[in-house]
């Protein structure tokens, strides 16, 4: 709001001429990389919009050049209020939107009409703890307009506590997963159940689920983060469900042939490929979708393997949550903790704490099409991300990465065709500012999500991490789901829905 109002200000101080030359001013504060000068207010408009990260703070200037502080007075006499202290990052104009059931909000995947689809981690109010999810789904409009039922969201078919596994199909059904309920589940798109009240279980052979994809065949593939095994349901039916990375009997799954270790997502390729990549670990896996014993297993750079997306070249990125890894003190307290038989919760904590006490640990990691990694990979240019935890790649092959850190933040960065970057860019350089794109009330973040409209979701997952272990004090127990859905409106290159596959320009 005071970004909308501090513009509005700017500007008019041009089409009112508070003085002579205050147009100028404008034109020269507005001008892009591009070096070519605006030469009316509405041209101005767009330079900043078109170049909202470069050099933010000239236009800023223009507010005390043309609205000073009059003597004696405390504030600005400025026709929009409120307006900035301060030089903001960049000139966005992010909005929030609440509702529908959404707390502790995870992947975000949109329909053939553009609304959002997320998991929700907690019910809304609850005493949301990470030992226990128990959240629903939520849906939104494409004006951000909450569409699931207030509270609880869509609930039903088995659903109970959704992690990072949202997918859409071509028909519009929802395919999410749980984690507490260790569950598959399927809704259409009212969001009215289609799976059996207890979910698809395959007789309680699920641990914690994550990532699911649709492929453009119509086949669903899912990963057991708990059991390291990937679930494959040809046509989406359950009926027909094989599991695979499965090690010989009496050996864990992570000892198999597929190395997975705590699998958290997986994507598909143009060469009809499945990589899957693990949280714990440095890897990712690869076989044909047609012969999923065909295993490859490649080194990703980085640690801790959350959200993955393949762009117009084939290339796969992966994010690396904790980049090139933990302390060595950290690693230590977590042997010491797993030989002391501490619960999940309780390792997710120490290697949490480990994260936010290391602004820019994280990374992005580029492998080409051969499994090779891409020239400067792993990314993490000017240490703007911290916390890396999904990518999607947007209709230029820009890639939006969102970050689980305090405030969140989303990076922007070069993709692989560097012509429609700024000049002078290459792949994995940063186009967001320092701190990432930021505004709107923005949270512990899991997913950036790009929209038909080039609009980016993301999703607050968390708030208050002190919150969510142990006993935390009654004045913030229900605040570790973060809250809401913050949305930058036309900052990316829109991609065709509901996503099947590799993002694809409308």
């Amino acid at each position: 709001m005071a970004n909308f109002a501090t513009l509005s200000s700017v500007l008019a101080g041009c089409a009112t001429r508070v003085k002579t030359d205050a147009c100028n001013e404008l034109f020269a504060a507005a001008t892009g990389r591009g070096g070519t000068a605006p030469s009316d207010t509405l041209t101005a408009a767009v330079s900043i919009a078109h170049d909202m990260g470069y050099k933010p703070e000239r236009v800023f200037a223009l507010l005390d050049a043309f609205y000073p502080v009059p003597k004696g007075k405390n504030l600005r006499e400025t026709p929009f209020m409120p307006y900035l202290s301060f030089a903001p990052s960049a000139w966005v104009l992010p909005l929030k939107f609440t509702g529908g059931g959404y707390t502790g909000g995870a992947k975000v995947m949109f329909d053939s009409k553009g609304n959002a689809w997320s998991g929700a981690n907690f019910i809304v109010g609850s005493v949301g703890h990470d030992s226990l999810w128990d959240g629903n789904m939520a849906e939104f409009a494409s004006d951000g307009r909450p569409l699931s039922p207030m509270t609880t969201g869509f609930s039903g078919g088995g659903l109970q506590g959704p992690g990072f596994g949202t997918a859409i199909d071509a028909n519009d059904r929802v395919w999410i997963n749980s984690t507490s309920g260790k569950t598959i589940s399927l809704f259409d798109k009212t969001g009215k159940p289609l799976s059996p009240p207890e979910g698809y279980d395959f007789g309680g052979k699920l641990g914690f689920m994550q990532g699911i994809i649709v492929t453009p065949s119509g086949d669903v593939w899912t990963v057991d983060f708990t059991n390291d095994r990937v679930v494959f349901m040809p046509k989406g039916d359950p009926s027909k469900a094989k599991f695979y990375c499965e090690a010989p009997a009496g050996t864990p799954n992570k000892d198999g042939p597929c190395k997975l270790n705590a699998p958290f997502h997986l994507v598909i390729d143009q060469q009809n490929r499945i990589w899957v990549d693990s949280a714990i670990g440095d890897h990712v896996t690869r076989f044909p979708a047609s012969d999923p014993g065909k295993v490859e297993v490649f080194s990703s750079g980085g640690h801790s393997g959350k959200g993955m997306a393949v762009d117009s070249k084939g290339n796969v990125w992966i994010t690396n949550t904790l980049g090139a890894g933990l302390s060595l003190e950290t690693d230590a307290r977590l042997l010491a903790a797993k030989l002391t038989g501490a619960s999940l919760s309780g390792m997710d904590q120490i290697a949490l704490h480990d994260l936010l006490t290391h602004p820019g640990l994280g990374s992005v990691s580029v492998l080409r099409a051969d499994g090779s990694p891409a020239p400067g990979s792993p990314f993490n240019p000017t240490g703007s991300i911290w916390g890396a935890w999904a990518v999607s790649i947007d209709g230029n092959d820009h890639a939006w990465v969102s970050n689980f850190a305090p405030d969140g933040g989303i990076t922007e960065l070069c993709g692989a065709r560097t012509e429609t970057c700024p000049a002078g860019m290459k792949m994995g350089d940063a186009i967001s500012p320092p701190g990432g794109w930021k505004g709107g009330g923005m949270q512990m973040l899991v997913d950036a999500s790009i929209d038909p409209a080039g609009n980016v979701w993301a999703s607050n997952n968390w708030q208050n991490p002190e919150a969510c272990y142990g006993k935390p004090d009654e004045s913030i127990s229900t605040r570790c789901g973060g809250q809401g859905m913050t949305v930058f409106y036309g900052m990316a290159k829109p991609v065709k829905s509901p996503q099947i596959g590799p993002a694809r320009a409308p």
